[in-house]
């Protein structure tokens, strides 16, 4: 399982998540999504850590906490969801927005 780490700040880094979490167990990984466009940090994070303990501790300390001038959303991660296929195609047998010239 992993830990859901938002409202951070856009100058954090991994090691400094990697600091602050490490006060409550041993974290094995921390992933910090960008934006495909600007590569720019997205604000949030997940940090994965050894044990369920050492993640419920993790959260019930930092939930809430203001850390880098920001009061950090900290919580279990939630399984992504599949994306459904987009209903619409652009030019392939899309009639509504062809027009009858006739």
């Amino acid at each position: 399982m992993s830990i859901y780490v938002g409202n951070l700040s856009y100058e954090v880094t991994e090691d400094d998540l990697s600091e602050i979490f490490a006060e409550y167990g041993t974290v094995k990984r921390v992933q910090m999504p960008t934006d495909r466009e600007t590569g720019r940090l997205r604000g949030f994070a997940f940090v994965e850590m050894e044990t369920e303990a050492e993640e419920s501790a993790a959260i019930d300390a930092l939930d809430g906490a203001e850390w880098m001038g920001r009061d950090l959303k900290v919580n279990k991660a939630k399984p992504r969801e599949q994306r459904k296929p987009s209903g619409g195609s652009w030019g392939n047998n899309n009639r509504s927005f062809r027009r009858n010239y006739n």
